[in-house]
């Protein structure tokens, strides 16, 4: 249990695209399938869903920072809730609460983008079966988790307009982090210098240019995680007008 909860860095590293990291990625994608198979089942016990969901990632980041504290690691130079992530984590446990759709539309998107990049191409040094292991991507997963169980289980739906308010949202935190990173000499959302693992920014190019591409990336993503529900959308109207027009017709 000791070791479970240590900073001993070499004794449970981290690889990605290891077993350890692909059976999270494939946990991710399971629990998602399952949100959509069992959605109606899951709606008759959603108050209780939701509290679990909740205290599960409220317990699980105090964990998080009582772990750095008892280590001596706890910096305000990299703690603040200012990373995509953490950002997105305290709009889930509003969201869990409230079922707020002004919340919905933020988090869905910088949530479900941040926290995808973040399973995909982790920036952790701590391997299975550590505490930290679990808390990452279990907080990370249940960041897109929770966008996914109010799209299929309340039927929320993203907006264009929530698309341009998310990105107009996301360029406020980054002001925000880009303040605290000049006071603390941290590095929040990776806007002073790219994360020491390799991850997709590595594809960006150098500072500061990448951070032009990543607003690009940011517009992009969050296009494609629109552009089901456009689908969708436009499908509709389409049978919705021929209904009409068979009706007329008769």
């Amino acid at each position: 249990m000791a070791h479970f909860f240590s900073h001993d860095y070499q004794a449970f590293p981290f690889s990605t695209f290891t077993l350890s990291h692909i059976a999270m990625i494939a946990l991710s994608a399971g629990v998602a399938v399952f949100l959509y198979i069992f959605r109606k089942t899951i709606k008759g016990h959603d108050r209780k869903l939701r509290m679990i969901m909740f205290l599960l990632l409220l317990v699980l980041e105090l964990l998080y920072h009582f772990w750095l504290y008892l280590g001596g690691y706890w910096e305000i130079s990299f703690t603040l809730p200012l990373q995509l992530c953490s950002i997105s984590l305290l709009l889930c446990l509003v969201l869990l609460a409230t079922k707020s759709k002004a919340v919905f539309q933020i988090v869905y998107y910088i949530g479900v983008t941040g926290a995808l990049m973040a399973i995909l191409t982790p920036e952790l040094f701590l391997g299975f079966p550590h505490f930290r292991y679990f808390q990452f991507f279990i907080t990370h997963n249940l960041i897109v988790w929770t966008c996914l169980y109010f799209v299929f289980v309340h039927q929320f739906r993203p907006t264009g307009k929530g698309l341009i308010e998310s990105f107009i949202f996301l360029n406020l935190c980054a002001a925000a982090a880009v303040l605290a990173n000049k006071l603390t000499g941290g590095n929040y959302m990776f806007l002073s210098r790219k994360p020491e693992n390799n991850s997709l920014l590595d594809y960006f190019g150098p500072y500061p240019y990448y951070i032009i591409t990543l607003e690009i990336a940011a517009l992009f993503l969050f296009s494609l995680l629109l552009l089901p529900f456009k689908m969708i959308g436009k499908k509709k109207l389409e049978r919705r007008n021929l209904h009409e027009t068979c009706k007329n017709r008769d």
